[in-house]
């Protein structure tokens, strides 16, 4: 029996290798760390099949599908975060391959075999792939599909890209760049129409949550501009002067890297919905220029073999210290193992618990076993119970009057510098700790603070 071809399983095992490297991303308990969007996805996949039906009729919708699949993946097995995040590195193994897939069919063997891999080393590819959230599934889905209209297998096309559509609804930006490509075929605008007829539903329902879902964005950044500048240029000079043979990879790939991204920031001018991970499967693009480019290039001409060996030692120490990076918890926006810790190691029996703002205590829902152990001066209804992500706080007279009679307070914040909540609630906790207490310590946590708060003179 002949041998696979290399294309076909490098990329896909190189995507495995990164994935499981260093999987837990470090903590300083030798634990782990897990960041608050993980997290959400942990404590959500763990409530029960009604509970999570009626959440997503309130929030989070656009998450539905990928929820519904982590709720199957921790019924069999409830492994941590080994369970939460293996099937990212699976999706991201899956789509590297995914994108070999098309490098071969449009620019042959070589071209696929570096495409893959240049898929599964980029940086943000490895970040996502180690995450417990759907966007390397997304990106799988989208590329797959990909390859399906090349094929021009219209029904399994429609039903992929269906697919990576209700795992993140931003994935009917793919259609646009596929339009390039398949606008003149029949199929495709029918299997294009099925897409978004049947993506409909998801999207009036999570138009609904928009404001709540969505409201923590902002415009589009400078920096985020600027990312996608770098991005774009980077893709058309790999684009530039191809060859006849690379051309219609360039008209696949080129409107993949730059339509997606480039849109979803123009229509974040006016609702701001921009987030680099919501459109990942766009650097499959980029892969696929850059492999077709570096496909062209003979190592065996001294001049060429010199210029590569030149673009290696500029690149590969920059990447491997953003590889390595990637696999701590400063790699993240904060790390709610890490918050639980602090809190466990500073609570004592009969404590009270404020979380400010509100939204906050997802940083200790991931770890029941400490949470229990506190009273919650400001719930009202628990998630669950008010089928929400974070509870339902009670009204601002109510929280003012558990916190006179607490004697002692565990405040969980935001880092110093962050915007404050204006909201009556928010504001009543910041004004009755800072009247009615003492501030014995606060503790810097990875993109949190624990700080304790004691009647006056009790901090000892």
């Amino acid at each position: 029996m002949a041998l696979a071809a290399p294309w076909r399983w490098l990329p896909p095992l190189l995507a495995v290798l990164l994935g499981l490297w260093g999987l837990e991303r470090g903590g300083s308990g030798g634990g782990g760390s897990m960041w608050r969007d993980e997290s959400v996805t942990w404590q959500v996949a763990h409530r029960p099949l009604g509970a999570l039906w009626e959440l997503l009729g309130q929030v989070d919708a656009v998450h539905g599908l990928y929820y519904l699949l982590m709720h199957g993946v921790f019924g069999l097995w409830d492994g941590g975060l080994w369970a939460l995040r293996l099937p990212s590195v699976a999706a991201t193994a899956l789509a590297a391959a995914g994108v070999a897939a098309v490098g071969h069919r449009l620019a042959g063997g070589r071209a696929a075999l570096l495409a893959g891999a240049v898929y599964a080393v980029l940086p943000p590819v490895q970040m996502y792939a180690q995450e417990g959230r759907s966007y390397a599934l997304v990106a799988a889905a989208v590329v797959w599909a990909t390859y399906l209209m090349l094929r021009e297998r219209w029904v399994p096309y429609a039903v992929v890209l269906l697919l990576g559509c209700w795992l993140h609804e931003f994935a009917v930006l793919a259609l646009l760049a596929h339009a390039f490509t398949a606008w003149r075929s029949r199929g495709w605008r029918w299997s294009a129409g099925a897409v978004v007829a049947l993506l409909l539903p998801l999207a009036l329902v999570s138009a609904r949550q928009a404001e709540r879902q969505l409201g923590w964005l902002g415009r589009p950044s400078w920096q985020d501009w600027a990312a996608y500048g770098v991005v774009a240029a980077l893709a058309l000079l790999l684009a530039r002067g191809a060859p006849a043979p690379s051309r219609e990879l360039v008209r696949v790939a080129l409107p993949l890297v730059l339509l997606p991204p480039g849109l979803l920031m123009v229509i974040s001018l006016v609702h701001p919905w921009y987030v680099d991970r919501y459109v990942l499967y766009a650097l499959a693009g980029l892969a696929l220029l850059a492999g077709a480019r570096a496909a062209r290039v003979r190592l065996v001409r001294v001049r060429a073999g010199w210029q590569w060996a030149l673009v290696a030692a500029l690149l590969v120490p920059p990447l491997g210290f953003w590889s390595a990076w990637l696999r701590t918890p400063e790699s993240r926006k904060d790390d709610v193992l890490a918050v639980a810790a602090a809190v466990r190691e500073r609570a004592r029996p009969g404590d009270a618990v404020l979380f400010m703002p509100a939204r906050r205590r997802e940083w200790l829902l991931s770890s029941p076993e400490v949470y229990a152990t506190l009273r919650d001066l400001a719930l009202d209804r628990s998630p669950a119970a008010s089928h929400s992500l974070w509870g339902g706080e009670s009204a601002p007279a109510e929280i003012r009057a558990r916190l006179r009679a607490a004697p002692r307070v565990l405040a969980l914040l935001d880092p110093a510098g962050q915007p404050l909540d204006p909201y009556p609630a928010e504001a009543v906790k910041r004004r009755t700790l800072a009247s009615e207490f003492e501030l014995c310590a606060v503790s810097e946590v990875r993109g949190a603070r624990v700080a304790v708060y004691a009647r006056p003179g009790a901090c000892g």
